[in-house]
């Protein structure tokens, strides 16, 4: 037989305090408050990415693999931060390991794509941008990769 919740208006306060503690973090992050300490690795990799400290973003970014060798996400950076490095045969290893991993990642499609056309291999960057449209039609990765491709065309 199944009873209903008997709780008291006390514990019903308590619960409901304990579900408001709970939530600060986010809801200082999402206020401005200090986020330093909400933030999770990958956040805090794509901030340190945001402000181009690539060599910090590698730092927490190889933690992040460490403990979870098929997280694409993290793969992906890795492979984004070591191209903003000029690191090209890194940043290739990488995006080939997100992409093992999810084929269909956006992301590591556009920036192995990028990668490509800094590389001048425009047709295997015309390839990513195919894969991408049958993935997500005319996203915004689709939308980048093709202003990337048009913008190398013409260097």
């Amino acid at each position: 037989m199944i009873r209903a919740c008997s709780a008291t208006p006390l514990r019903a306060m308590s619960l409901a305090f304990g579900l408001i503690l709970a939530a600060a973090p986010a809801l200082a992050a999402a206020t401005g408050g200090d986020t330093a300490t909400v933030l999770s690795p990958l956040a805090q990799a794509r901030a340190e990415i945001d402000a181009g400290r690539y060599p910090q973003a590698l730092r927490l970014l190889a933690a992040i693999v460490r403990d979870d060798p098929r997280n694409a996400d993290a793969l992906n950076l890795m492979g984004f931060a070591n191209r903003k490095m000029k690191r090209f045969g890194e940043a290739a290893r990488w995006y080939d390991a997100a992409l093992k991993v999810d084929p269909r990642h956006v992301g590591a499609l556009e920036y192995q794509g990028e990668l490509f056309v800094e590389l001048g291999q425009m047709d295997r960057a015309r390839q990513n941008l195919l894969v991408l449209k049958s993935v997500c039609g005319t996203c915004a990765e689709y939308r980048d990769l093709a202003e990337a491709i048009t913008a190398g065309g013409n260097s």
